[in-house]
């Protein structure tokens, strides 16, 4: 991965460069504890080698999981960066476009880059907290 900061003030502005065989999720969640964010968006667009979505099913309380197996582009890829249990924890939600035309979205839950994810991310100058739902299931951001 290569990053650089292309505007540093009251909120930082980063560009991130993911490679292919780069897992986005953990490589996000590196970079936000190496650089202490934990108030960031970002968006980003490039190609996946492959992905596993989600789609929440709320009576379970969990993501059912929907495998794109084969080479995609990404069409949008949006999410935010919190702190959850002191530690970041990257929410992501994404669409993908396949050969034929179709598009797959949902929750992103992993995928490997291939050739190249390219990433704007925003960071403000102070912390979003989780908090665990109990009654949905998930941790959400609390002001």
């Amino acid at each position: 991965m290569k990053f650089k900061l292309i505007h540093d003030g009251r909120q930082r502005t980063y560009v991130l460069i993911l490679e292919t065989g780069d897992e986005v999720i953990r490589t996000l969640t590196s970079f936000a504890q190496a650089n202490s964010l934990y108030a960031c968006q970002f968006t980003a667009i490039g190609a996946f080698r492959k992905a596993t979505l989600g789609f929440f099913e709320f009576a379970k309380k969990d993501y059912k999981r929907i495998d794109v197996p084969q080479q995609t582009e990404v069409l949008s890829l949006m999410g935010d960066i919190s702190q959850y249990k002191d530690a970041p924890q990257v929410h992501a939600h994404v669409v993908l476009g396949k050969e034929d035309g179709m598009a797959h979205g949902g929750h992103l839950l992993h995928a490997e880059v291939h050739p190249t994810l390219e990433i704007v991310l925003t960071d403000a100058p102070f912390h979003l907290q989780r908090k665990m739902n109990e009654e949905v299931g998930l941790p959400l951001i609390e002001l």
